[in-house]
């Protein structure tokens, strides 16, 4: 199949991109309202892209009616936002989170999770999450259907569980975020694969 995309509606293009870009990480974005609500969202158009500067970028398009979500809303606002990594003990709590609630929902409560105060942004860090990136919004690219944030990472948080004997890298057998495939797939990486540049491959299977 060989397909056009400056002739394939919208909803074609998503669904391709979708169902072959993929595990894609998943970062639950918490930010605070006007009033001072917290808010948290799941966004699956994430990744980090620079160590110089330490730069994530988030993907979010707005609602169905084409208003703005509250995480674009208050990160407009405050310029800042906290991203959670997302493992098997907090996937179901993700998914909670992920319901479209009315403006002002403490999406955080409503999932049974625990915010707790950053350490240099307004926005809560949610206690349970394996790993959190405090930033700060570099800047946001408009387009008709989607805002593309860049955040500069000010503060990181990880679980010592995470980590090895010292400190340095993450410990595979305890650190297994999650990520999505397509539609309502997900997958986790219990199942990891060292690669290195040898003469000749050899399955791991």
């Amino acid at each position: 199949m060989d397909y056009d995309f400056t002739r394939l509606p919208d909803a074609d293009r998503y669904r391709l991109l979708t169902n072959f870009v993929g595990p894609r990480p998943i970062a639950l974005v918490s930010t605070v309202d006007a009033a001072g609500n917290a808010n948290a969202a799941p966004m699956s158009f994430f990744n980090v892209f620079s160590h110089e500067p330490p730069i994530l970028i988030l993907g979010i398009q707005p609602r169905m009616d084409g208003s703005p979500k509250d995480t674009v809303a208050n990160l407009r606002r405050s310029g800042e936002f906290v991203v959670h990594m997302v493992d098997m003990a907090t996937a179901g709590a993700m998914l909670v989170t992920g319901r479209d609630y009315p403006p002002g929902t403490d999406e955080i409560a409503m999932a049974g999770l625990t915010a707790v105060p950053a350490r240099q942004v307004a926005a809560p860090r949610i206690a349970e999450a394996p790993c959190a990136m405090e930033c700060r919004v570099e800047q946001i690219i408009d387009y008709p259907r989607r805002a593309i944030v860049l955040g500069r990472v000010v503060q990181m948080f990880v679980q010592d569980r995470c980590l090895d004997a010292r400190g340095r890298y993450v410990n595979p057998a305890t650190y297994q975020p999650i990520a999505r495939l397509h539609a309502d797939n997900y997958v986790t990486s219990d199942r990891q694969i060292v690669l290195e540049d040898a003469p000749e491959w050899q399955d791991p299977a």
